[in-house]
């Protein structure tokens, strides 16, 4: 059809258009020939391949479910048929054989319940080692604090006694055993959790099955008791077949000996845990308490080699203390006798000078004169002598002074030692858990 004609639109006279200069960023995704208009015809698309390819899965898994439905159908034929005709043959047989099962279900139910009775009391027994466990671990908190603190406390020490001694080493043996012991505590706990799960659930099984050989029971009871002549049978078409899901003798037998054999087998992995866990905590323990024992032998060796030390120490500031009284007295002596040679000095200078004044010829180098000066030489090399000892005492004094001061931080220092080791950490010590397998037992 034809359309109708549109208007012509009105002619713009043609005019230069300023030029602009556009820069385009350029893209680095690859380029299509189509361009990106095509590009949603293209992706949502299979190829023949894969379509063939996916055809043949389904025809296959078709094929694989009519096989199988196909196959259960026949067996249910063949297993309802059997039924109906073993029913029809041999009512009396089904009787008999029905008094059996209810031999075989008593039996079974008796052993499921003899077994969920000691699976329960080996779980109760297991949930009170895992409590000791738990207050073995609360316990191993104030030995850990103790051992925390006397490294904190020993830290404080001052030079030249921040050393890393025995004592050191054996609070950091001592810190690193109680971590372990924790860890280990702690991965118990977590493993006597699990079994007393397992316990738990491979026992609700037992009750489970338990349950249903009781229920199972009276029913089976309540089939022996019918007879032709009983009022309340009637026909029950679709009764008339096995169920799908039904067990065969062999694997309902193979159900609950599997059911006890689990249950035997948590049971005796629950007793080797108990036993472990016995085992853990006493060796725990004992660790501990050699350790502890280790850790005060290596403390009271400490505490007497630094009261050997300070003693020693003690001992040099007396006779230093002795020492710089004697150089104290020598240096009043050497000025006294420094001041006395000098006196003897100025005698000599003085009668040299007045000398020096003889008139003319009286002015002889006598023997007076000779004496004088070689006393004055004398005296001073004496004075000369005099002064260097003083300095030399001086500086003997000097060092005396400075080798005091130094003992008297030396025994500071060992002071602080001692009182750090005996009072703040082997005080703090007395409180320090002596048996662990013993606190495991408290309230």
């Amino acid at each position: 059809m034809a359309q109708p004609d549109e208007p012509q639109p009105t002619a713009v006279p043609s005019c230069p258009l300023p030029s602009k200069i556009c820069h385009v960023l350029r893209s680095d995704r690859p380029r299509s020939c189509c361009g990106m208009a095509m590009a949603g015809f293209r992706t949502a698309k299979y190829q023949v391949p894969e379509w063939h390819r996916r055809n043949a899965g389904v025809y296959y898994k078709a094929f694989t479910a009519s096989e199988e439905a196909e196959r259960g159908r026949a067996e249910s034929q063949h297993l309802m048929k059997h039924a109906a005709a073993s029913a029809q043959r041999a009512q009396e047989y089904s009787k008999s054989t029905l008094g059996q099962r209810l031999q075989d279900i008593h039996f079974w139910r008796v052993e499921l319940q003899k077994e969920i009775m000691e699976l329960d009391a080996e779980t109760n027994l297991l949930a009170a080692q895992k409590l000791r466990l738990e207050r073995a671990l609360d316990a191993t908190e104030v030995p850990y604090s103790v051992v925390i603190d006397n490294l904190e406390c020993r830290e404080r020490r001052q030079p030249p006694d921040l050393v890393i001694d025995e004592v050191e080493r054996q609070l950091l043996k001592e810190a690193d055993l109680i971590r372990d012991i924790r860890d280990l505590l702690k991965r118990t706990i977590i493993q006597a959790t699990t079994q007393i799960r397992s316990n738990r659930i491979q026992k609700e099984n037992c009750e489970l099955d338990w349950s249903d050989k009781v229920e199972t029971y009276h029913i089976d009871d309540k089939c022996v008791g019918y007879c032709t002549d009983s009022t309340n049978v009637q026909f029950h078409p679709s009764s008339v077949k096995f169920e799908e899901n039904a067990s065969t003798p062999k694997s309902w037998a193979q159900f609950s000996h599997d059911n006890i054999s689990s249950a035997e087998q948590e049971k005796l992995a629950s007793v080797q845990l108990r036993s472990l866990i016995n085992s853990i905590i006493h060796d725990a323990s004992e660790d501990l308490r050699m350790q502890r024992a280790a850790v005060n032998e290596a403390f009271d060796n400490r505490c007497r080699e630094l009261d050997d030390a300070k003693f020693r120490l003690e001992q040099h500031l007396q006779q230093i203390l002795k020492d710089i009284a004697d150089e104290e007295a020598n240096i009043v002596n050497l000025k006294k006798a420094i001041r006395d040679k000098e006196a003897h000095l100025k005698v000599a200078h003085t009668r040299l000078f007045d000398r020096s004044f003889r008139p003319n010829i009286e002015l002889c180098r006598d023997e007076p004169q000779f004496r004088l000066i070689s006393e004055v030489e004398e005296l001073t090399v004496f004075l000369e002598a005099l002064k260097r000892k003083l300095m030399e005492s001086e500086q003997n004094l000097k060092n005396l002074e400075e080798t005091r001061m130094k003992l008297e931080k030396e025994i500071a220092v060992k002071a602080n030692s001692i009182f750090i080791d005996r009072q703040k950490c082997m005080s703090y010590r007395v409180c320090y858990p002596v048996d662990l397998e013993v606190a495991s037992y408290k309230q």
